[in-house]
């Protein structure tokens, strides 16, 4: 009797391995995890400490920020220029108010003391410009004084099929997929200036991103090799990089546009296809 219960357990157990249709989850350390996957505003708080190969279009890239709006915050002239080890704050410091208080009576006659009269005032202008009491004319800088134009045309960045879309959830695509085969050429989608190329963003791979004017930047990410240098002026459909799957579980190119820091939809300004 005890031999035939036995039995019985054995043959249970070994149908319940068996009957498993879905192999056991594995975890691979060095997996590439797909763009789509990651958070794209990666950082978050208060401050940032540059790290080298870090420029500070990347850090408003990743914060999700208009580079403006960051070096306002910051009091950092164009073009732009940032250092490793440097502390970047990432929002303006809140003031608090002040704690002394005093009685009314007291406020009302320090008011008539005063004697009133015209006082040049400063003034702190973007970038941390100051000017007393009059506004001034400043010289575009050489980051900015071709980029007020508008962008004529938009081309495609790549020759491929779309494979995944733009999305407004949180954890989203913050751009458009494009498939393709490794070292197919990607070319820049609108005249511009490249204000960053390298590696340091986590989940982008080789990325290139390309300030249009002073509104617009584009980003193409997962390259095999870049073919273009920060600073280089460059021309819609000249081409900038290889493709390839730096970053990616995939060869494929990744693409973004931002207005003011924001992520945008790329198909509502590249061409029908």
């Amino acid at each position: 009797m005890l031999n035939r219960i036995a039995v019985c357990l054995l043959l249970v157990t070994l149908f319940a391995c068996s009957s498993r249709q879905t192999p056991a989850p594995v975890v691979e350390a060095k997996a590439k995890v797909p763009l789509s996957k990651q958070v794209r505003n990666s950082l978050s708080g208060a401050e940032y400490i540059v790290k080298k190969g870090e420029t500070l279009y990347s850090i408003s890239w990743r914060a999700g920020l208009d580079v403006r709006t960051l070096a306002s915050i910051n009091n950092i002239s164009p073009p732009f220029k940032i250092f490793p080890g440097q502390k970047i704050f990432l929002a303006k410091k809140s003031v608090k108010p002040s704690k002394n208080k005093r009685s009314s009576k007291t406020f009302h006659n320090q008011q008539q003391k005063v004697v009133k009269k015209p006082v040049a005032t400063n003034k702190k202008q973007e970038y941390g410009e100051n000017v007393r009491g009059q506004k001034t004319y400043r010289k575009p800088s050489n980051d900015s004084g071709t980029f007020s134009q508008k962008i004529r045309t938009w081309k495609w960045p790549a020759k491929g099929k779309l494979i995944n879309k733009f999305s407004t959830r949180k954890q989203g695509s913050k751009g458009i997929d494009i498939a393709g085969n490794r070292n197919d050429s990607v070319k820049a989608a609108a005249d511009g200036k490249v204000v960053y190329a390298g590696d340091v963003l986590r989940g982008y791979g080789q990325l290139i991103i390309v300030k249009h004017n002073d509104d617009y930047l584009s980003a193409y990410a997962h390259n095999n090799q870049i073919l273009v240098k920060e600073q280089q002026t460059v021309k819609a459909g000249q081409t900038i990089a290889k493709m390839g799957d730096s970053g990616a579980e995939r060869v494929m190119l990744h693409f973004e546009v931002r207005f003011r820091g924001k992520p945008v939809n790329p198909l509502k300004y590249l061409p029908r296809r």
